[in-house]
C-alpha cells in the first residue's frame, strides 16, 4: 500500500495546476481525446486507440490518459474483480475540464485502492475467482500490481505532456 501512496501522491503532483487547455491540449492533429457528443456530455472517443501496421500509434490527450486511469483501469478493477462495485455509470463519459477530471481520478482510486487495502494477506494471494480475460485465476496482489504499472506508466505520459506543454512554441 505504500506504493500506492507513493504513486498517487507523485501523479497528483503532477497534476496540480492542470488547465483546461492542458487538459485537452493535443500536440498533434487527431489525437484521441475527451470530447462533448452532441449531447453535450463528455465522453472518450475510444477505448483502446489502434493504428495500422504502417502508421504510428494514436497520440492521445491528457483528458483521454487521465480517464483511461480512472474510469478504464481502477473503476474497471472496482467493477470486474469486487462483489460491492458500486454503479459506474457510463465508463465513456468523463469530466470535461480538468479540475472535475481530477477530481474523478482521485474518487476511482480511492475505490480501489480501499478495495485492495480491506483484502488482507490471505486474500491478495488467492486466485481472484471471477472476471474477464482469464483474470479469475490470478491473485489480487497481480491485479494490484498490474494497476501500478497502469498508473506509472500513463502518469509519466502525463508527466512529459505537461512538460511539452509549457514549451509549445518556446
Amino acid at each position: 500500500l505504500a506504493a500506492f501512496e507513493r504513486a498517487r501522491s507523485r501523479l497528483f503532483a503532477r497534476l496540480e495546476g492542470l488547465t483546461d487547455a492542458e487538459y485537452h491540449w493535443e500536440p498533434v492533429s487527431d489525437c484521441v481525446g475527451v470530447r462533448p457528443g452532441d449531447d453535450g456530455v463528455f465522453r472518450v472517443a475510444t477505448l483502446f486507440p489502434e493504428s495500422g501496421p504502417e502508421e504510428p500509434d494514436p497520440v492521445t490527450t491528457i483528458a483521454w490518459r487521465i480517464w483511461h486511469i480512472g474510469s478504464l483501469c481502477l473503476r474497471g478493477y472496482v467493477i470486474h474483480f469486487f462483489e460491492d462495485a458500486p454503479e459506474s455509470g457510463d465508463r465513456h463519459e468523463w469530466p470535461g475540464t480538468a479540475k472535475e477530471g481530477v477530481h474523478a481520478l482521485a474518487k476511482d482510486w480511492e475505490h480501489f485502492v480501499s478495495r485492495i487495502a480491506a483484502l488482507g494477506d490471505e486474500r491478495l494471494l488467492a486466485p481472484i475467482g471471477m472476471g474477464p480475460g482469464g483474470w479469475a485465476e490470478e491473485t489480487y496482489l497481480k491485479l494490484a500490481l498490474h494497476a501500478l504499472v497502469e498508473v506509472a506508466h500513463h502518469g509519466g505520459e502525463i508527466g512529459l505532456l505537461r512538460d511539452l506543454y509549457v514549451r509549445e512554441g518556446v
